[in-house]
């Protein structure tokens, strides 16, 4: 009996121990999973370096600038007899806008132009995102929810006459409509200003513009209006001044994520539902994300924006580069390139379409992926929008329960895709499918108008995107998930790869094609996350060239034609040294591809010069870099595979 006892009273023993350990271990988890979340959350930019931990620059070449893109220089003053504009001119312009941030910003450019061309006075455009009716701050007008109006007016004084509304007497006629409304498409030439529009606005004196396509103008003009290209620079990287909040915050933000000591690189992944339903991409999400872009597109078909058939092969589509690259994809080409698991990562974009899900595989392997929300605290998110109306927030209602009757008849009547397709009569519906924004779907056959409180988050998407405008274009290096799309439209990245070619030409941006790329990754899909050798250096060639020569002329073929400020070469920019007659590239239309700028005048090349002094000695040639990679042993890979694997996460690969 006593021995009995005394295994039950060991046995007691080691049971609280076992239960003092566990809550230890349970504690210890919640206070540092507490301390983590808060730290990630809303202090950052305080903690960076202890999250981050110690420095990498064991691959410094894949963060320095282009060498041999150093001697082009943005110069976008008039290079002949531009005279200034006359009050006593053809009448006024006004004109609404309607788009996100990127239709926006591409459509003043073209407005201020056709005033130019038509000798116009210029009404600040109204932005139908942004007027007090979607339910934004008081404080600001349309317009000034984004842009400094001050500085739009002064600076194109030299060019345009702007005025901030059109004078008392003409007011009232606007209101009854009576003066000419024109709903122009992006590829409007100048002839039909000329001819078309020109004759109507000097006999009323105001037009009105209907800007909905991204712009109101086609994006290359004659050779004979080089001067008009300069001015739609001049209102892009210098006229268009986002105002002094937006500017200070995303300041602060390129501070915070560069504080610890180390470059970072800006990646948009182009996840927009309206461009995955123009292209067909549909078929590369799942579940109610395949309905919500295929509803979409059925809808573009009706408007008759696309004129295709409604279900297409998608992964043909993606096979042809008409798709953007997913995430987990980016974050392969990265690991190829040699970036380090360490490396910061800002994410662009106010729209991710398939939401933190899409995001999990690119996560995996760079822990040091953050946005807008990490970067910036409640208060200064809500100070930049500005004291707004208190609004009810969107409430889904449950409809009325049908019977298996209904639901069985109505899965027979069904037609192909997109849905609203009632769910299989034998499978429950369960209460997550019908509540959130997309509930409408398994219920409705047409999506619901937006709520007052869409329309005001719509709004702040416009803020958002600034403020990842201004992060990416600071950025060491820029990746662009989806850009050259094809469908005519202005787009985030392809505006940040202008201005980013405009401002600093020789900073690494990555100009990538999706088609080249997409081959590469059918060789190895089944295995992606271990690659051979081959495979790896293919991916590294392609990717480097693009940063050159090849990557400009590519963007000069695809993006130029249909938005002149992704590209806008040659005549923006000039060149400190001549470029070899060799090496300059002609299209068929004796356009210039590469090559073509003038000649920087004397202040630039002098500042050029003083800027390569300081510069000297730590900028080692890219080619010479890019040679090296390719050139390197078998011994030197296998050296470089051990390092990266002792660099990694032991479960970056989510199949494993």
């Amino acid at each position: 009996m006593v021995f009995k006892s005394r295994i039950k009273w060991i046995a007691l023993f080691v049971l609280i121990l076992s239960m003092g350990s566990l809550i230890v271990h349970l504690s210890i988890t919640k206070s540092s999973g507490v301390q983590l979340v808060f730290s990630a959350r809303d202090n950052l930019w305080q903690d960076f370096d202890s999250l981050l931990g110690s420095q990498d620059f064991r691959n410094k070449h894949l963060w320095r600038p282009v060498r041999s893109l150093e001697t082009l220089q943005p110069y976008a003053n008039p290079r002949n007899t531009y005279p200034a504009p006359s009050s006593k001119n053809n009448g006024f312009i006004y004109a609404k806008i309607f788009g996100g941030f990127d239709k926006i910003r591409s459509s003043i450019c073209d407005l201020v132009t056709i005033s130019r061309l038509l000798n116009a006075t210029l009404v600040i455009p109204e932005l139908q995102e942004s007027l007090r009716s979607k339910g934004i701050s008081n404080k600001f007008k349309s317009f000034s929810y984004l842009y400094d109006e001050e500085q739009f007016i002064s600076f194109l004084k030299n060019d345009v006459i702007v005025t901030k509304t059109l004078p008392e007497s003409l007011k009232a006629a606007r209101k009854r409509n009576e003066f000419p409304l024109f709903k122009p498409k992006n590829s409007a030439s100048p002839k039909f200003y000329l001819e078309d529009v020109l004759p109507k606005l000097k006999k009323a004196n105001v037009i009105g513009l209907i800007v909905s396509d991204g712009g109101c103008l086609q994006s290359i003009l004659p050779a004979s209006m080089p001067e008009l290209q300069r001015l739609r620079c001049r209102v892009a990287f210098h006229a268009l001044q986002l105002r002094s909040e937006i500017q200070v915050l995303g300041k602060k933000m390129v501070d915070r994520l560069r504080k610890s000591g180390q470059p970072f690189l800006a990646y948009h992944p182009g996840l927009v539902r309206e461009k995955l339903a123009y292209h067909g991409c549909a078929e590369l999400f799942q579940d109610i994300h395949s309905e919500l872009i295929q509803y979409r597109r059925a809808q573009m078909i009706k408007q008759k924006i696309i004129s295709e058939e409604l279900i297409i092969n998608s992964h043909l589509r993606r096979d042809n580069g008409l798709c953007p690259l997913m995430p987990e994809e980016v974050g392969i080409l990265l690991r190829a390139l040699g970036y380090s698991q360490k490396a910061i990562i800002y994410l662009a974009g106010s729209e991710m379409f398939g939401g933190q899900r899409v995001l999990i595989p690119l996560r995996a392997m760079f822990p040091n992926v953050v946005d807008r929300t990490n970067l910036c605290s409640t208060e200064e998110l809500s100070d930049l929008v500005g004291p707004e109306i208190p609004l009810p927030e969107n409430t889904y209602e449950m409809p009325p329960r049908k019977s298996d009757k209904q639901l069985k008849e109505e899965w027979n009547k069904a037609g192909p895709r997109p849905r609203p397709l009632p769910p299989p009569p034998d499978r429950p519906i369960y209460q997550h499918e019908k509540e959130g924004w997309y509930g409408w779907l398994t219920e409705n056959d047409t999506e619901p108008s937006p709520s007052p409180m869409d329309l005001r988050n719509q709004a702040h998407r416009l803020l958002w995107d600034a403020l990842d405008f201004v992060v990416s274009v600071e950025a060491d290096v820029f990746f662009p998930g989806f850009n050259n799309d094809g469908s005519g439209w202005p787009e985030f990245s392809s505006l940040v790869m202008g201005q980013r070619l405009y401002e600093r030409p020789s900073s690494r941006t990555y100009r990538l094609d999706r088609k080249v790329i997409q081959e590469l990754f059918n060789v190895t899909r089944e295995d992606m996350y271990h690659p051979n050798r081959n495979w790896t250096l293919r991916v590294r060639k392609h990717l480097n060239s693009s940063l050159g020569e090849s990557g400009l002329i590519r963007q000069s073929m695809l993006s130029k034609p249909r938005s002149f400020l992704s590209h806008p070469l040659p005549e923006c920019s000039c060149r400190t040294s001549a470029l070899d007659d060799s090496r300059k590239i002609r299209s068929d239309d004796s356009r210039f591809l590469y090559g073509g700028e003038d000649e920087c005048p004397k202040w630039i090349k002098s500042a050029g010069v003083e800027k390569s002094k300081t510069d000297d000695g730590d900028q080692p040639d890219y080619e010479h870099d890019l040679l090296t990679e390719q050139s390197e042993t078998e011994e030197e890979f296998a050296k470089s595979k051990v390092a990266s694997a002792f660099d990694q996460d032991e479960e970056w690969d989510p199949n494993d």
